[in-house]
């Protein structure tokens, strides 16, 4: 009988994401079960017991997924995983903390395609404030920025010292530089916002943190983008189904909730599928989802200029 395709699920939270586990099973993943409650000393353990009890050619079917909602400790998560396995018994690992690694992706890989678009260049040597950025997504899409050649400023309503701290933790923790900016007030939104080429709002459901009256402000601003679908939108004027949609009374092109979760649903989508297809065993965190967030939004565009053509 073939064995079949396992996937343990380790989140240090109460419970594992119904998201993440239907995602699981759509990718292909025959059993899924889920650990609660999981903190990184135990990881060292769980993965030893994953990978010693079905053999060499029982790995090949076997992966494990970190969840949480904890960016910086689900990386931690990830490799202490990866270096408790001894060849030949290593099996696949990703890790994706409340969508936050594949969400920022999305993010990121949506922006820089209308940078491209727009003003025919990426996210090299702009000034990219993030909205919400002591959040897992703001931190992780700070870090893909800043890894993109961006200067990436984390904004808190918590003031300057949360936004700093933040994002001192952040770029030590995955080797990049960024910076803290306050946005505690309106005024102090409106200030950071004053020179910033992207925006990316990455705070709670249901929060306007960029009023249209701010936006005034924003004169150099290029793209923004949002990830609120709760009412009012995260930046004023952005709607969930914007996809490169000028934004009313600025120069810029709007990116909406919606537009940014399809890339995000497509990404995770294709990295389960990756890690479950897998002839040898592959690691899979941001870098990867940034990668195939590109991939696709590059595929899209070439059936959309193909059917123009046709």
């Amino acid at each position: 009988m073939e064995r079949p395709y396992i996937l343990h699920m380790f989140t240090p939270g109460r419970q594992m994401s119904p998201f993440d586990i239907n995602m699981a099973a759509d990718a292909g993943y025959q059993i899924i079960v889920p650990y609660s409650d999981v903190n990184l000393d135990a990881i060292t353990g769980l993965t030893q017991d994953t990978i010693f009890s079905r053999g060499p050619k029982g790995v090949a079917r076997t992966g494990i997924f970190v969840g949480g909602r904890d960016a910086l400790l689900a990386a931690d998560m990830l490799e202490r995983a990866k270096s408790s396995m001894v060849k030949p018994f290593v099996v696949s690992l990703m890790a994706d903390p409340s969508g936050s690694y594949t969400t920022a992706a999305a993010m990121v890989a949506c922006v820089e395609a209308a940078l491209k678009t727009n003003h025919g260049h990426g996210l090299e040597g702009q000034r990219v404030v993030i909205l919400g950025g002591t959040g897992p997504v703001g931190r992780i899409a700070g870090v893909i920025a800043a890894g993109a050649g961006a200067q990436v400023f984390l904004s808190s309503r918590n003031g300057i010292d949360a936004a700093e701290e933040a994002a001192q933790l952040t770029a030590q923790r995955f080797g990049v530089t960024l910076h803290g900016i306050s946005g505690g007030d309106p005024a102090a939104v409106r200030t950071s916002i004053a020179d910033a080429d992207v925006l990316l709002a990455c705070a709670a459901a249901g929060v306007q943190v960029v009023s249209a009256e701010m936006l005034t402000h924003a004169k150099r601003l290029k793209v923004a983008a949002d990830v609120n679908a709760v009412p009012p939108e995260g930046i004023a004027g952005v709607g969930v189904m914007d996809d490169g949609k000028a934004i009313a009374g600025t120069s810029a092109v709007g990116i909406g909730a919606l537009a940014v979760g399809n890339v995000k649903y497509q990404t995770q989508h294709r990295l389960l599928v990756q890690m479950q297809q897998a002839e040898k065993a592959v690691t899979l965190s941001f870098a990867e989802a940034f990668t195939v967030a590109r991939a696709f939004i590059e595929e899209k565009a070439q059936e959309k200029a193909a059917k123009a053509s046709s």
